[in-house]
């Protein structure tokens, strides 16, 4: 089944972002996350990197573990990932890339959300 990755502190700035992008040959588009409660899990039809690029939240995984991100993290969310954004506080800024040229809403279209209640139930 695929996973959520965190890989943390993966890139120093902007432009190590933007170099790790284009080796990846995705598709980039900034992403603002605005003040916003915790999501329920779901899963995306398409495969896709995020980079923290400012702000600080966290991430629930397929077993709701709460991992941090913060400015420098890369998230590997693969097509059918189980996963969901943390409470925001303050903005966090993203540059979220795709594998096909999509457009974004489709992309980050959430999938069969679980609701607030645990994946278990």
């Amino acid at each position: 089944m695929a996973k959520l990755v965190v890989e943390k502190g993966y890139f120093g700035n902007r432009a190590e972002a933007m170099n790790d992008i284009r080796d990846t040959g995705y598709w980039p588009t900034t992403y603002v996350s605005q003040r916003s409660p915790e999501l329920p899990l779901h899963y995306h039809d398409h495969d896709i990197i995020g980079y923290v690029i400012d702000g600080a939240t966290y991430v629930l995984d397929e077993g709701e573990a709460r991992v941090e991100i913060a400015a420098g993290d890369r998230l590997v969310i693969p097509k059918g990932a189980w996963h969901a954004e943390g409470e925001v506080v303050d903005p966090v800024i993203y540059i979220v890339t795709t594998r096909e040229p999509v457009p974004f809403i489709e992309a980050v279209m959430p999938r069969e959300p679980r609701g607030p209640f645990p994946a278990s139930q």
